[in-house]
């Protein structure tokens, strides 16, 4: 009871307040093998892994750079593939002929076809949740660690590197930051990583909070003490600072365009957390070359991994006006446990027959009508289970970790 009941009779149980108290099921031996493959290694899930191969799954992992060709082969007769940043493109949906679920552990789901995976009934499901406070403290780490003119906002890093070489840094007017307090600051989506940054910014330090968002209405952001904006350019043009949280979708690639960088005051810094191709990198570098906006943080880019060397982007290094950051501002020790309880989760309820909890309020996902249930089903939309889910299947335990 408790436990989690895999294909084949196998159950993995749970005990205890601790991670490791997730116990290895006994597996009868004519049953088949339970794969499940897990894309961008790199991005290490010690917890994941451990508890997956104590189920009894057969876990292969795979690289971030893993080939088109190589991650068909492995992914043939898995049940479940659990992806980061790795494309999973309609041919690998498709050859993969045993697949049960595709969860994606981040947020993002821009690099799965998911009109594919419909189409075979194959539920596709993310972990919204897991960092929506990180990732707003990281965008304004950016914003107060910036090396800028304007300083995003004091100069904190190079005073740090004055210290380091000379011992000491007088208060001259090159070193001179701003205060953030009565500053306006533009946020460019205001879902749950975007109210949160609201709120630090407005409650926490004074500043004015404007927001453009089509998807969210003047009074849900003035609950969140957000000034809502209908055009873009109408409010890019009013801000000192401007912070990207939006979704990537087909309406926001490249939303921050040439026109609309033109509308931001010369004196103005961009921040973006979210994702890099919302904003047209091409004409973002040549608008700090030309001193058209002060400066940018960035945390996330349209081609990652970021390099000094053979990469479009490759001049923001030697920019003084810039502060990169290599898409960690999610990466802390509360968030990764959260990450990995929640994607087990999910793997589980997939692994036992469905349904899979879909959390997200992404259309793309609430669209989907197989193998899912939602916390707040839309309206005249009847729950189903997956196929093969018994009438009452086990619910997986997973032990909170240490905060």
């Amino acid at each position: 009871p408790g436990g989690v009941r895999l294909p084949g009779g196998c159950i993995a149980t749970g005990g205890g307040q601790e991670w490791g108290a997730m116990n290895t099921p006994q597996k009868r031996p004519s049953a088949p093998p339970v794969k499940v493959v897990r894309t961008d290694a790199r991005l290490e899930c010690p917890r994941i892994d451990r508890m997956l191969r104590e189920a009894g799954v057969d876990l292969v992992l795979l690289a971030d750079d893993v080939s088109a060709a190589r991650l068909g082969r492995a992914t043939r007769d898995a049940e479940v593939i659990l992806m980061c940043y790795t494309p999973i493109t309609a041919r690998i949906i498709e050859g993969a002929k045993r697949l049960k679920g595709i969860v994606k552990y981040g947020v993002g789901i821009d690099a799965i076809d998911i009109e594919a995976a419909r189409a075979r009934k194959i539920p596709v499901v993310n972990v919204p949740e897991y960092a929506e406070e990180t990732v707003a403290e990281g965008a304004f780490a950016l914003l107060l660690a910036g090396a800028l003119q304007i300083s995003l906002a004091k100069k904190l890093l190079p005073i740090h590197h004055a210290m380091e070489q000379d011992g000491w840094a007088w208060p001259t007017a090159h070193r001179m930051g701003h205060d953030l307090a009565e500053k306006t600051i533009g946020l460019v989506g205001t879902g749950r990583i975007g109210c949160s940054f609201a709120r630090m910014a407005g409650a926490g330090f004074r500043m004015r909070v404007l927001g453009y968002d089509p998807h969210l209405g003047k009074a849900a952001m003035q609950a969140h003490g957000i000034e809502k904006v209908e055009d873009l350019k109408t409010m890019l043009g009013q801000c000192d600072f401007v912070s990207v949280h939006a979704t990537l979708n087909e309406d926001t690639r490249h939303l921050l365009d040439a026109e609309a960088l033109a509308a931001m005051k010369s004196t103005a810094a961009l921040v973006n957390v979210s994702r890099g191709i919302i904003v047209d990198e091409g004409a973002l570098l040549a608008a700090l070359k030309n001193k058209q906006i002060a400066g940018a943080a960035l945390d996330v880019y349209g081609r990652e991994p970021l390099s000094p060397t053979a990469h479009p982007l490759r001049e923001l290094y030697a920019m003084d006006n810039v502060v990169l950051f290599p898409h960690l501002t999610f990466h802390t020790e509360e968030a990764m446990h959260r990450l990995e309880r929640e994607t087990l989760a999910r793997c589980f309820e997939i692994l036992n027959g469905g349904p899979v909890l879909v959390k997200s309020a992404d259309p793309r996902l609430r669209a989907q009508r197989h193998g899912v249930i939602f916390p707040d089903p839309p309206a005249g939309i009847r729950q189903t289970r997956g196929p093969g889910a018994s009438a009452n299947p086990a619910a997986p335990t997973i032990p909170p970790s240490k905060p």
